[in-house]
């Protein structure tokens, strides 16, 4: 039995992405398989049900957990308030309660500069990301208080060095490291701690950007110290794991960055 057997974990941007050598490369997908190891009924969303659906089977396969796919897609066009209780509706229909939220999607047109930023690119980082995170955080809140529950937001480097080409991505980013404090602050003393992960991996997205914008690539993503770059497994789905644990409460409000070897550093 894991940890988190009988809870609820819901993961947006949970599909299973794919790098050029066939290995996993998508931090949702890879905090899935921490969580599904842990015995966690699974919710995850994305915008491609192909990626949901593949995620689905493995995680089942492997690991003998339920997991219910919600295609879901946060943008400026939508009913962006009714697709995040949509999702969170099925969620307690199937499951009865939610744990634990993680709002790891994000979308983004990385490379463009920012006088060529279109307002549609804007939008496009800003609601996928930023307007996210806000629809799901209100919609879980009350299954959240009720289980003491535990948010955990994905922030970037992107916004804390002010990466070029990334305006955009920055901007939502640096929101949601807002939005998460407030959170903190405000449900507190509710008993659900709220924490944001900035983490560095090599992902399908990552390994697009290298090869669509290697200049940019080159400026703004530095090989860590330990010489890798983090597992989306082993650490970054680890330490998401861990941050939603009883004894890691006290970190409630903090930013953490997790880059490949290095763990948690507040």
């Amino acid at each position: 039995m894991g940890f988190f057997t009988g809870k609820t974990v819901i993961i947006t941007g949970a599909g299973r992405a794919v790098l050029q050598d066939g290995s996993c490369g998508s931090i949702g997908y890879g905090i899935a398989t921490a969580y599904a190891k842990e015995g966690a009924n699974l919710v995850i969303t994305g915008r491609n049900v192909k990626k949901l659906e593949d995620a689905k089977e493995e995680l089942e396969r492997l690991y003998g957990v339920e997991v219910l796919c919600v295609q879901a897609d946060i943008n400026a066009g939508a009913d962006n308030e009714a697709v995040a209780a949509e999702v969170v509706r099925q969620a307690v229909e199937k499951f009865g309660g939610i744990q634990v939220l993680i709002n790891n999607a994000q979308a983004s047109a990385s490379g463009v500069t920012l006088t060529d930023h279109t307002t549609e690119q804007f939008d496009l980082a800003l609601y996928s990301g930023l307007y996210a995170a806000f629809y799901y955080m209100k919609a879980c809140y009350p299954y959240l208080k009720e289980s003491q529950g535990s948010v955990i937001n994905f922030a970037s480097g992107a916004g804390l060095f002010g990466n070029f080409g990334q305006c955009a991505y920055a901007a939502a980013k640096e929101g949601i490291r807002g939005l998460s404090r407030v959170a903190a602050t405000e449900w507190g003393p509710d008993g659900i701690n709220v924490n944001v992960v900035c983490p560095l991996a090599w992902t399908a997205a990552l390994e697009n950007f290298k090869m669509a914008y290697p200049e940019a690539f080159e400026a703004n993503v530095k090989m860590p110290p330990m010489g890798h770059y983090g597992n989306v497994e082993t650490e970054i789905g680890r330490v998401c794991v861990q941050l939603a644990t009883p004894d890691f409460k006290y970190l409630s409000g903090e930013t953490l960055t997790l880059e490949g070897g290095m763990g948690l550093r507040p």
